[in-house]
């Protein structure tokens, strides 16, 4: 299950870090009256019974001051597009230009929120400024006192009508039956962690359980022998993408197959977006940057899929001489979209759908084409059409 990444964002002394302390019962985040005490963002994680694990992003003040304030409310805007859901805090019934400039932001990057009015205690949120709000913004405002939180329920469940996500899409659910069996195959090389498995293979793992399927977990090295000595003949094969043609080459045409990475990206959203893009490859010009997005961040190996096996790949593949350029984590866009020709999202496995859509949305709205690991590298092995097949059936 992802983890809905909520971030709380307001004024100095709104309550911010009081609120963080009072959701997840624990005093997580420093309390003070004095202005500005919340520098950094800092992040919690806390399970919502009955509803998602979360993780709660304290932020610095938007009305922060001099140097260093504005950079701490740069920080803040940096977390906006990374949240899935946002917390804005107001007190004594105080709306202004600030609240509405952020909530454009938040409204621009299709996130959803709700506006609290914190400090009850002093001052109760005015009928009028409620209605004007929910009638401006289309979104619940509730009037709230961390000191006295007899309607923390009433917040929680706000949250959880406008972010259905108590239980999260299967990633195999609508294609594979009880009792089927998958081969997951996947490679031990320098790029997996000693002593154990990556999040995507772990992840399809419990999704198959879930689905009350059955996983084969091995190496491309046994795949023959295992299909031989066996005589199994898997529903789906899944493997790590930078394997794809050695696997295509021992799993009979008649299997389907295709890989982790294009699995969470069905998940995640874009998936027609991707395929229309990854198509784009064959147009490829001398000169052209491609932009390659990973969601996590990681020591670079000689075996790196994203920054060296991709571009080798491209170059090998198109004969052209083709610019590269990667952003790790969720690490903001310093270009326009439009300096580049094609961007490749990693799969995602580390970040929310929501996390994911908001950080492709600015390319696609540019029309620039946008691809997949995965679905890259299975059109440079010359599989891309197997790969997707499963679900070009929707």
């Amino acid at each position: 299950m992802e983890k809905l990444h909520i971030a709380i964002v307001g004024r100095r002394n709104s309550g911010k870090s009081s609120l963080i302390n009072v959701l997840t019962g624990q005093k997580v985040a420093i309390v003070s009256d004095v202005p500005g005490t919340t520098t950094d963002p800092v992040k919690r994680s806390y399970e919502i019974p009955g509803f998602a694990s979360v993780v709660f992003i304290d932020t610095a003040g938007i009305d922060d001051t001099g140097e260093l304030g504005r950079q701490r409310i740069a920080k803040t805007t940096e977390i906006l597009p990374q949240s899935d859901f946002i917390l804005l805090l107001i007190t004594e019934n105080r709306f202004e230009a600030m609240e509405e400039n952020l909530v454009r932001q938040i409204q621009n990057l299709h996130i959803p929120f709700l506006i609290l009015h914190n400090k009850s205690d002093i001052l109760s949120l005015h009928p009028d400024v409620k209605n004007t709000l929910e009638s401006r913004y289309k979104t619940q405002v509730i009037d709230f006192c961390c000191r006295r939180p007899e309607n923390i329920s009433e917040l929680f469940e706000a949250i959880r009508k406008l972010k259905q996500i108590s239980t999260s899409p299967s990633l195999l659910g609508k294609i594979i039956r009880p009792r089927d069996i998958l081969l997951l195959v996947t490679p031990i090389d320098s790029e997996v962690p000693v002593g154990r498995l990556i999040l995507p293979q772990v992840q399809m793992i419990r999704d198959i359980l879930d689905n009350h399927s059955v996983s084969i977990v091995l190496q491309p090295e046994e795949i023959s022998s295992f299909l031989l000595t066996t005589g199994i003949r898997p529903r789906l094969v899944i493997t790590d993408s930078q394997v794809f043609k050695k696997v295509a080459e021992q799993i009979p045409a008649n299997i389907p197959l295709t890989s982790f990475s294009i699995v969470l990206a069905h998940r995640k959203g874009y998936f027609q977006e991707y395929i229309k893009g990854t198509r784009t490859i064959d147009r490829l010009q001398d000169g052209d940057t491609i932009l390659l997005l990973e969601s996590c961040s990681h020591h670079t190996t000689c075996e790196d899929i994203g920054r060296v096996k991709i571009p080798a790949l491209l170059k090998k593949y198109t004969g052209k001489q083709l610019n590269f350029e990667f952003i790790p984590a969720l690490d903001p866009l310093e270009k326009s979209p439009s300096a580049y020709a094609l961007v490749i999202q990693c799969g995602g496995c580390m970040v929310t759908s929501q996390q994911l859509q908001t950080r492709l949305r600015p390319f696609i709205e540019s029309g620039i084409p946008v691809s997949n690991y995965g679905m890259t590298l299975a059109f440079l092995n010359g599989i891309f059409e197997r790969s997707i097949q499963e679900w070009e059936k929707e």
